[in-house]
């Protein structure tokens, strides 16, 4: 039987072509952008809950030194989502996703950091190209202006929050599978993402559930999911670089829903993305990875 290791970077591109979707499952939803990331988590939990019981069955239950940094990564997810979702509406959505994906670069650096290790030359090659490829795609509509600055600061802050919550799933993957790495993170972070919904006055309970039921399974259940089962199998380098396919996906997206012009900056900046991909895969050939003890 084939190790579930091979199909870790195959997981990790499909996961942020899922994620890539839920933006634009936040803009059609009837609801607040932080009440829809409730929403995100409260649908998905039972899903998760269930998938965790099964991958557990016959284990022990995680100690819970454990439990407890898996679920202050969930509250650091939590705080991404308020913070991102809040932020694209102060600013501009290039600057949104450009800010948000900071998190690739500080995940990716706490990878070098984890390893003591300074970035082989193929390596920051690497980093260099997706970040070039990251600026092409969304520098041309990126905007600072003191109107935007609140924005901008959310997502600079969402960034933040979301690779502290990378690097808890990361670390707790060595010890633990990953559907219960993902159901604790998302009960823990489920209430307190509401409570800031209701102390914000937004709207919470919506009038069409079909996007906040996407948004779900899309982006929590099978985005999530993919990402923190690849994560256990993965350098926290290549999994940083391949979150930047998602402005690529978005890219797309935007061309393919809205109409949006693609422009050659665009096609090239997706070709470097893309490009780094396959650089950044090569170092991590035939080189053993820290994996959870079950799947």
């Amino acid at each position: 039987m084939a190790s579930p290791a091979r199909y870790a970077f195959a997981a990790l591109i499909a996961a942020n072509i899922v994620l890539a979707a839920g933006p634009w499952m936040v803009q059609l939803a009837d609801v607040g952008p932080i009440a829809a990331g409730f929403w995100r988590l409260a649908i998905a939990l039972p899903f998760l809950v269930w998938l965790a019981a099964v991958q557990m069955r016959g284990k022990p239950l995680p100690a819970w030194p454990l439990v407890g940094a898996v679920a202050l990564g969930g509250l650091f997810f939590a705080a991404d989502l308020g913070a991102w979702h809040e932020g694209i509406l102060r600013t501009k959505l290039a600057n949104a996703t450009l800010f948000g994906n900071f998190a690739s670069f500080i995940f990716a650096l706490y990878g070098f950091v984890v390893l003591r290790a300074l970035p082989r030359p193929l390596q920051l090659f690497a980093l260099l190209l997706a970040a070039a490829g990251a600026a092409l795609l969304l520098g041309r509509s990126y905007d600072v202006s003191p109107e935007h600055f609140i924005g901008d600061l959310l997502c600079i802050a969402a960034a933040i929050f979301y690779a502290l919550y990378l690097i808890a799933v990361d670390r707790a993957r060595r010890q633990l599978a990953s559907w219960p790495v993902l159901a604790i993170a998302t009960a823990a972070g489920a209430l307190p993402i509401l409570l800031a919904a209701l102390a914000m006055g937004e709207t919470v309970l919506p009038g069409d559930w079909t996007p906040l039921i996407l948004l779900s399974i899309g982006s929590q259940l099978i985005g999530q999911g993919l990402l923190v089962f690849a994560m256990g199998h993965l350098p926290p380098l290549v999994v940083g670089v391949g979150l930047l396919t998602q402005p690529v996906v978005s890219a797309a997206i935007g061309w393919a829903v809205y109409r949006e012009r693609l422009t050659l900056a665009d096609g090239v900046g997706a070709l470097l993305v893309c490009a780094a991909l396959v650089l950044i895969r090569l170092p991590a050939r035939g080189v053993a990875t820290p994996a959870a003890p079950a799947q």
